[in-house]
């Protein structure tokens, strides 16, 4: 094979350009925002990495190659210098001289990650990683390896504007709780090798004012568009974008104390006459969820507390319907002790074709449901009707801070685009679900009575209950 010592590539990379080929990282996220040159800076990346290695695979996904073809093959022919390779198109695959290649991949669902259970990726690229399913992710890093004689280290690179079924998951992974540009470390242990290692992660954000490319009518094409859109392609903003399921939403540090205009709220102390309640969608492989809820004499919900069954996201715990409920019963007998509670459930945990169901293994334990309306369209309306805020800021539902996760996944959700009046059922809606459930048993009074008479509202007291809350 023909090893290539030095090309000139037609690419002058931006700071941020440079600093996305330069990182040491194990995992990348690029961009954010719309403009800053990810699409090129992935194809000319794997690239460097093929020129520079002799006989390596570049993998290069996206999830139709539809738009591999539209978009990414392109940017990567104009870049690969002449005489060191060609494109193959019936392969979708750059050969270089070398023996490396670049070959462009799709993988539109989760089915299709079987499509590569031999492949030996040695340099792993996603383009648009929000439109993937976490476990597309994760098992197209199970093929990442490659042999000692390559010289070359296996790496992940992506980039991804906001939005997307994958969004809940990949902000997580990334943005929060990490400061941008700064290296997050995680420890990775092998039981076989009786060894760990530490694994580095980064996110590197770039918007268009960072691509000196560009022109100024792209920036004003996109301050023209809705705030929303404009938050998440101009800005980068990971908690706001287009397509999201529930754009009401707003988490508001400065109303958690009176809840005007935030939905999340800090915890207080539940009024001994308001009714507790619990709603619950069973997961196995996939996250549970149960959440407890409180109902004031005004038809305010309260999320007061929640039980989200998962050891990743939208990676499921694998208990049994008897280990649930024995975790049910032990914290209610912590929260609620004195109270009676049931609530509805997914209608699916009554099918016993497959032997006893869930719901008679919950019961025969002394947790107790009835079915859910599942009505999906109708669920949905139903968090529109109590999300809206009054002229005063305020709501019909709210989320006590401590419920971490209903409070990642809910702002997620997106509007499936084959239907777009329900979620896209991609995402992590297991928190939805329940919720909905929930919702759908106490529909909302959209009539307000001709004279209402005030009640207490414990979101216009002084008193809070810190770190949780307290029964009276």
């Amino acid at each position: 094979m023909q090893k290539i010592e030095c090309v000139v590539i037609p690419y002058q990379p931006t700071a941020l350009q440079q600093r996305f080929h330069d990182t040491p990282a194990d995992e990348v996220l690029f961009g954010g925002a719309a403009g800053g040159g990810k699409t090129t800076a992935v194809v000319a990346d794997a690239i460097f990495k093929c020129l520079a290695h002799t006989g390596i695979h570049a993998y290069i996904f996206r999830r139709t190659y539809v738009e591999l073809e539209d978009v990414l093959i392109p940017a990567a022919r104009q870049l690969i210098p002449e005489g060191t390779g060609k494109y193959i198109a019936k392969d979708h695959c750059i050969v270089f001289n070398n023996g490396s290649e670049i070959r462009f991949r799709q993988c539109f669902n989760a089915a299709d990650v079987y499509k590569y259970q031999g492949a030996e990726i040695n340099m792993l690229y996603i383009d648009e990683l929000t439109h993937f399913q976490k476990q597309i992710y994760d098992y197209l890093k199970t093929r990442l390896r490659a042999n000692t004689a390559l010289a070359v280290v296996p790496k992940v690179r992506c980039t991804s504007n906001p939005g997307g079924v994958g969004h809940a998951w990949v902000k997580k992974r990334f943005i929060d709780g990490i400061d941008a540009f700064s290296l997050r470390e995680e420890t990775v242990a092998s039981e076989t090798l009786g060894r760990q290692k530490t694994h580095t992660i980064q996110y590197i954000p770039a918007s268009v004012l960072d691509n000196p490319h560009i022109g100024e009518d792209y920036v004003f094409e996109l301050e023209k568009k809705p705030d929303i859109l404009r938050k998440a392609l101009l800005s980068g903003d990971w908690n706001t974008f287009s397509g999201q399921a529930f754009p009401e939403w707003a988490d508001s540090i400065s109303g958690y104390a009176d809840g005007v205009f935030s939905h999340v709220i800090s915890p207080f102390e539940i009024p001994a006459g308001w009714k507790v309640y619990r709603s619950f969608d069973f997961g196995y492989a996939k996250p549970f969820s149960v959440l407890w809820w409180a109902l004031d004499f005004d038809d305010t919900v309260y999320l007061v507390h929640e039980w989200y069954g998962a050891s990743d996201a939208d990676v499921g715990l694998k208990l049994t319907a008897g280990e649930i409920a024995d975790g049910i019963l032990n914290r209610e007998k912590e929260l609620f002790p004195e109270r009676t509670i049931t609530g509805p459930a997914d209608p699916s945990i009554w099918d016993c074709s497959r032997g006893k169901s869930v719901a008679a293994q919950l019961d025969q334990a002394g947790v107790f449901f009835y079915p859910a309306d599942n009505a999906r369209f109708a669920g949905k309306m139903q968090f529109h009707y109590r999300l809206r805020f009054d002229h005063n800021g305020r709501a019909k539902c709210y989320v006590f801070s401590t419920c971490a996760a209903f409070i990642r996944t809910f702002p997620a959700l997106v509007l499936d685009k084959q239907n777009p009046e329900d979620v896209d059922t991609r995402c992590e809606d297991h928190a939805y679900d329940a919720a909905r459930y929930f919702l759908m048993s106490i529909p909302a009074k959209l009539r307000k009575p001709a004279h209402h008479t005030p009640v207490f509202n414990p979101l216009k007291t002084t008193h809070r209950a810190s770190g949780g809350f307290m029964n009276v």
